[in-house]
């Protein structure tokens, strides 16, 4: 018999009680190394947690329960199950009032410690301390002081399990509350893990593994897990059999081969063939294919660090979007007040954030005796890859109308230099000031490389027709833009950028004709001749940009 799916359900106890569809993770139990998100959590309180005593139906028929020396286990520990995956906030006050909520929230099940005499009156009076308003410095001591009195209480040591501890960071940093915000999670980090003595095990996930130099120095004995860890196997996601025995259950069985294309596609280790478990139950209970996953994580940073990024980092997103690989070093601890100004680290991001998979690692010795790894990286699958197109699709979209940025991309087609100029200094006005042009570096190059991925984001909609290259070497120089028809029968475009310098040029009319004047210099359309591609199909334009000002030429 099928058993009902439940989209969005994250309560273990519920999933077993009402018998929803639930695949066998209990495994986790026994190798805490390994950690999945919040379901795992939830099924560790239900296994470990005092609240959960002479509960072991929960467990019978799975995998944990076939195992004596464990179901002795069950029950038995005062668990503390904390979660910050909530704490989205714009300004520091506000995710301080949330994480305390969530702290106040996760003590609750211990409520009635408040009032036994049996505990000592100091505790009793901190303890009644936890809520939505307590002061900084209680949120930061509160899970420490709650997990000593639950020992006494007790005579059990805790165990913590603390869900998306790196949300409210992520956050911090998007929106520039970064240090406040770390100094409160040194804090709370240092109390609840580090220095507390009642502690038996805690359990932390995140999707960032966070620079122990930045966040956990006081840390020492945190065992580490990454989307590169072996430890990972088949405890996080959905293996491939796994995916292909529900769907033959729920009668999908004919469309694995359109499933796998969207939704695997995720490596742990050297486990290959995972799936995201929330896009597998959504197709299985919508019966669609669609962008299920993508649609519900947080990607303001991911989208704000690639609207920032240099020339370098569009070209390499421009490549993983046409279905290639790129080659990239990758620091696994993400050091966030580096993520401005490393190029890398937007990678390491998006590889731990689960957009992209590891198709190879290549190890070479460096001359100090140790080693260094070039981590060869795509795009996950299909679902990933239509999230990063509506991204671009995105920033370019009029927010006032209906009209869609391809409008653009219409003109270009039809040679239409008026339209094209009409439409460009309308999105400029929209548009660069939300970019920042500048940046924190006002240099000629930094500004040029901006107005380059700026249009290379207005072109991303044509790679199923054109194979959309930068800065390669044609004739005497590196062009800018090629569009080179997939179909070499139809129209090809060179495109290069000029950004206006008074000190050369008097108007942008002589930024543009100098744009066009190093197109024929260069002889950039070489490439396109030597493909075939008649000259009377080959267009070059110069763009020059001021400021918030454009115009494109031919």
């Amino acid at each position: 018999m099928k058993m009902k799916l439940a989209t969005g359900i994250q309560s273990f106890e519920k999933i077993r009680t009402k018998n929803l569809f639930y695949i066998d993770k209990t495994e986790f139990i026994k190798n805490p190394r390994r950690f999945g998100k919040t379901l795992n959590m939830s099924m560790l309180d239900c296994f470990f947690s005092l609240q959960y005593a002479d509960r072991g139906d929960l467990f019978k028929g799975l995998s944990i329960w076939k195992e004596k020396e464990y179901r002795q286990l069950q029950g038995n520990y005062p668990v503390v199950n904390l979660s910050f995956a909530n704490v989205k906030c714009t300004d520091f006050e506000s995710a301080c009032k949330l994480i305390c909520q969530n702290i106040a929230n996760a003590t609750r099940p211990y409520a009635d410690l408040k009032k036994n005499k049996n505990v000592d009156d100091a505790d009793r009076r901190f303890l009644k301390q936890i809520d939505i308003d307590m002061p900084n410095h209680v949120a930061v001591q509160s899970i420490q002081v709650l997990s000593s009195v639950l020992q006494s209480y007790y005579g059990r040591k805790v165990i913590i399990l603390l869900d998306e501890y790196d949300t409210p960071l992520i956050e911090a940093y998007t929106h520039g509350y970064w240090k406040e915000m770390t100094e409160f999670m040194c804090g709370f980090f240092n109390a609840t893990f580090k220095s507390n003595s009642s502690l038996y095990r805690g359990v932390m996930t995140g999707i960032t593994r966070i620079s122990k130099e930045s966040m956990f120095s006081d840390l020492n004995n945190l065992k580490v897990c990454t989307t590169t860890s072996k430890e990972y196997a088949t405890c996080f996601g959905f293996t491939e059999e796994e995916v292909f025995a529900s769907m033959d259950a729920y009668g999908y069985g004919e469309q694995k081969d359109a499933v796998k294309r969207w939704y695997d596609g995720f490596i742990f280790g050297d486990q290959k063939d995972m799936y995201n478990p929330w896009s597998i139950i959504n197709f299985l209970t919508y019966g669609k294919l669609d962008n299920y996953w993508v649609n519900t994580s947080g990607n303001g940073l991911v989208n704000q660090l690639i609207q920032r990024g240099s020339r370098k980092i569009k070209e390499q997103m421009e490549s993983l979007l046409v279905g290639k690989s790129i080659f990239v070093p990758i620091e696994e601890e993400i050091i966030y007040n580096q993520l401005d100004d490393s190029e890398e680290a937007i990678w390491s991001l998006l590889l731990a954030s689960g957009y992209l998979k590891v198709l190879q690692v290549i190890e070479e010795d460096n001359d100090f005796g140790g080693i260094d790894r070039t981590y060869e990286l795509a795009l996950t699958n299909v679902e990933v890859v239509q999230m990063f197109a509506k991204f671009i699709k995105g920033w370019f979209r009029n927010k006032t109308t209906s009209e869609n940025y391809n409008a653009f991309l219409h003109c270009l087609r039809q040679h239409d230099i008026d339209g094209m100029n009409e439409y460009m200094n309308e999105v400029a006005i929209r548009v660069f000031s939300f970019f920042d042009v500048a940046n924190n570096d006002n240099t000629m190059q930094k500004t040029e490389n901006f107005y380059h991925g700026f249009v290379l984001g207005l072109l991303v909609e044509l790679r199923k027709e054109y194979e959309v290259i930068s800065n390669r070497e044609s004739g005497l120089g590196r062009y800018d833009v090629m569009l080179v028809p997939r179909d070499l029968k139809k129209d090809a475009f060179v495109f290069e950028f000029k950004v206006f310098r008074p000190s050369k040029e008097k108007t942008l009319e002589d930024t543009v004709r100098a744009a066009l004047q190093q197109i024929q210099d260069k002889k950039y359309v070489v490439a396109l001749l030597e493909k075939g591609i008649p000259k009377e199909n080959i267009y070059c334009y110069g763009f020059a940009f001021e400021g918030k000002k454009v115009l494109i030429g031919e």
